[in-house]
């Protein structure tokens, strides 16, 4: 699994929100962008996969259940190429910038869901992702914790990978929760069930440390 060891931007601030399907990291990372804002930071919302051109064509690949059965390493290889994509077009340019850039998973997605959920080697996949994104961390990443029974039935719809089954679901916390636990410096870990205002305050008051 990731070590601590990494590319951390001496520029802005690179938050990122992780977890299973349905632990409102979308929700957080909406809240925690207008509490910034309205405290007069320069911030950039983004996600993975999907927010660059190319991006958006590789989410439909992966995300649209008409693509069908994947090789493992072929998915694994559309998710590293979109992060690089996303890395060198969108998040660098604004931390070198100074700004705060938060995104809606990274990495650890990828090595949770393909690494630990798909079974591919851990070390083979993880150098592939660092080397996409030139090794560059988050200075803080939030796991929002959720049981997979329970963060699935929050979907009347599901995409290609949220139609997986619990098992698959299962060993992907499995993976976060060890990602966070071999580096807890750069973690904060939450469970998803608690109130969404709760949840918020918590996160900004590690965020607040941060930008101190």
């Amino acid at each position: 699994m990731a070590t601590g060891q990494g590319v951390y931007s001496d520029a802005g601030l690179f938050l990122c929100f992780e977890g299973g399907e349905g632990a409102g990291k979308s929700t957080q990372a909406a809240l925690l962008n207008d509490w910034l804002v309205a405290r007069g930071h320069d911030v950039l919302l983004t996600f993975e996969p999907g927010d660059t051109h190319v991006g958006r064509d590789i989410r439909r690949i992966v995300l649209d259940p008409a693509t069908g059965h994947l090789a493992d390493r072929t998915e694994a290889l559309l998710y590293a190429a979109d992060k690089a994509e996303h890395v060198e077009k969108v998040v660098a340019p604004a931390l070198a910038q100074g700004t705060v850039v938060i995104t809606d998973r990274y990495v650890d997605s990828s090595l949770a869901y393909q690494g630990t959920g798909r079974a591919i080697d851990a070390a083979e996949l993880e150098s592939v992702l660092r080397w996409a994104t030139g090794d560059l961390r988050p200075h803080l990443t939030v796991l929002l914790d959720v049981e997979p029974s329970a963060g699935l039935a929050r979907f009347d719809e599901r995409d290609r990978i949220e139609a997986e089954g619990l098992d698959f679901h299962r060993r992907a916390r499995e993976g976060f929760l060890a990602l966070a636990a071999a580096n807890p410096d750069h973690y904060l870990v939450l469970d998803a069930r608690d109130d969404r205002d709760a949840l918020a305050a918590q996160i900004r008051e590690r965020v607040e440390g941060l930008l101190r």
